[in-house]
């Protein structure tokens, strides 16, 4: 689109159009999996007695009317939804269900911080979160924090790493390097400082 229509168009609607891009590349992000403790609401279309708002149950399984043991965990919520509807198939012509994902509250869905913060906390996980959004919402770094040994310990593929983060540096001086883009489950450890 050429600078004069763009200007025709407006300030805000052109905007817009400049965001689309953007907004096309976050719908290939990886999809939510369901942990113990989400809770979900199962919508199935044209059957109210059928939707229902259920807790994933530890073991994994949530109960829905027709199916009292849908394993759930681990799953995207869409292949949940496809699950349902196999099930339903066999008491309902042609069932369209959604689930929807109403309160995160899984380990695959927290991030959590501990140790020489304001205030430690597990906090709910939101795509493009970083290392900075966890400590602001920490309350920042504590007085004897050792913000530059700070690390966040992730979990991939059953196995355990620790990725070295410079915190002080990102807060105090301002080194986007040490912005870290955090995954679901990650930890972050920000230890005392040594006298």
């Amino acid at each position: 689109m050429n600078c004069k229509r763009m200007k025709f168009l407006g300030p805000t609607l052109a905007l817009l159009l400049a965001l689309v891009p953007v907004a096309a590349q976050s719908d290939t992000a990886a999809d939510y999996l369901i942990g113990p403790g989400d809770m979900l609401q199962v919508f199935v279309w044209r059957n109210p007695d059928l939707t229902v708002t259920v807790p994933v149950r530890p073991d994994g399984k949530i109960s829905t009317p027709l199916d009292e043991d849908m394993p759930a965990v681990g799953k995207t919520p869409a292949a949940l939804a496809r699950d349902i509807e196999q099930v339903l198939a066999e008491y309902v012509k042609s069932p369209r269900v959604n689930v929807i994902v109403t309160q995160p509250v899984s380990n695959f869905s927290q991030v959590k911080v501990i140790g020489q913060v304001m205030k430690p906390q597990s906090m709910a996980y939101r795509e493009g979160m970083t290392v900075l959004d966890v400590v602001l919402a920490s309350g920042g770094l504590a007085q004897f924090a050792a913000g530059n040994r700070a690390k966040v310990v992730r979990t991939e593929a059953g196995k355990t790493r620790e990725i070295r983060v410079h915190l002080a540096a990102l807060v105090n001086n301002g080194d986007m390097s040490q912005n870290l883009e955090l995954k679901p489950g990650d930890v972050v450890v920000v230890p005392e400082s040594r006298f």
